[in-house]
């Protein structure tokens, strides 16, 4: 049965809480895990929870935490640290709560794989919207966190609402749509044992295919896999990698990689930083059940929640990117343009291109520049940390180059996607 496959039973969950990670301190829940009824549309009958903690901030971030197949929000609540460090940090999480007899979200259906096309989605939606309107909560800064199914959830919501959803943090998921099924079966047995695999642009176009003509910033992903996870097989992790990197216009060549524990390899794409576009750390040695104590606080970080991120948050609105290059025998210059095209000042960036292989930036202005070849970071500099809406930044940097001396063709600002004119 589906229940005895995708099953992470709250006992093993529970030992598997011993401290991975060097974390800051959790604070202790003082507050009540409620239930919200009639929340608004919710076409699989789905619960709603929801954790305020006492010490709420004015327009809280919203974090929606899914829980894992068999399992119930009550258990995700009490099995994570997500509502100690609300209490921390003042967001407010929403707990999801599946009704059906597996206990597993949809992540299959032709209606899940939709913007608005209903089932489980569209009720997380429902319930954004609603602590959105009852505590005033800051829409620019909503995620999504999710273990087992309610990591394939956490993709699922990435994709149907990329409006909605400011980034997530998957722990053993599979990539948006992998799971997908036409026969009203809850389980696809080739994408969990790892046989479907597709290119970097047909996975984001499975993505994109979720909501035809949005062409607003792209929420950013943080993937988490075990190597002898045997429920949802590793070559997913890969696949996600993939997919992610593909909607979000960076190279799948990392930008850094490192390894934060024993056994763990971190690979960021598209930016060096804590909030990097894609971050994926893969667990040596790590099975199904890999969730442990203190990689919700690096979740946080990643979404730029807590204080320790060393990078801004994604604006609000798009960024516009204009670029000139000149260019002789072996070496090139170049001059960019960085327009913030949205509704709120940017205090403090990063722009993440990619250059072309054979270019090596040997000097730059107004940025300091990371690596100088592959997947570079331009960080602002003191003197232009903020950009108000409709204002402009202008960097440049000089490079070598083997005989390709064009111009990066994507840039992202702090991992949203920036048009290029």
């Amino acid at each position: 049965m589906l229940s005895a496959l995708l099953v992470l039973p709250l006992l093993a969950l529970t030992a598997a809480l011993a401290p991975a990670a060097s974390a800051r301190t959790a604070a202790v829940p003082t507050a009540t895990l409620t239930e919200v009824t009639g929340f608004g549309e919710n076409p699989s009958n789905l619960q709603m929870y929801v954790y305020v903690p006492n010490s709420v901030t004015a327009y809280p971030a919203v974090v929606v935490a899914v829980h894992w197949c068999g399992g119930s929000a009550s258990a995700m609540y009490s099995g994570t640290e997500w509502a100690s460090l609300a209490e921390s940090y003042g967001f407010v999480v929403v707990y999801p709560s599946v009704t059906r007899a597996s206990k597993c979200f949809d992540v299959s259906s032709p209606q899940a794989l939709k913007h608005g096309g209903g089932s489980d989605p569209v009720g997380i939606r429902s319930m954004v919207d609603w602590v959105s309107a009852h505590y005033a909560a800051d829409t620019g800064k909503v995620f999504a966190t999710g273990i087992s199914s309610g990591a394939m959830m956490t993709n699922i919501l990435l994709g149907d609402y990329p409006d909605v959803f400011a980034a997530g943090a998957a722990f053993s998921g599979v990539p948006f749509a992998c799971f997908a099924t036409t026969d009203g079966s809850e389980w696809n047995s080739a994408c969990s044992g790892g046989t479907i695999s597709h290119t970097p642009q047909e996975w984001g176009d499975l993505v994109r295919a979720a909501y035809p003509g949005y062409t607003g910033p792209r929420p950013r992903m943080q993937l988490w896999h075990g190597t002898e996870d045997t429920t949802l097989s590793y070559a997913n992790f890969g696949e996600e990698i993939k997919q992610w990197t593909n909607v979000l216009g960076v190279s799948q060549t990392p930008a850094a990689t490192d390894s934060p524990a024993g056994g763990w390899t971190r690979t960021r794409y598209g930016a060096t930083g804590d909030q990097a576009p894609v971050e994926a750390i893969s667990l040596q040695g790590v099975g199904h059940n890999l969730y442990a104590y203190g990689m919700a606080a690096r979740a946080l970080t990643f979404f730029g929640l807590d204080s320790g991120g060393t990078a801004p948050q994604p604006p609000a609105g798009a960024c516009r990117v204009t670029v000139t290059t000149n260019a002789w025998n072996t070496g090139l210059t170049a001059s960019v343009t960085l327009t913030n095209t949205g509704t709120t000042t940017a205090n403090g960036w990063q722009l993440g291109f990619t250059l072309p292989t054979g270019q090596t930036i040997t000097n730059g202005w107004n940025a300091t520049y990371s690596p100088a070849s592959g997947a570079v970071t331009a960080t602002n500099v003191s003197y232009n940390a903020t950009i108000a809406p409709n204002a402009s930044v202008s960097i440049g940097y000089q490079a070598g180059h083997t005989g390709n001396s064009a111009a990066p063709t994507a840039y992202t600002l702090n991992g949203t996607t920036c048009t290029v004119s």
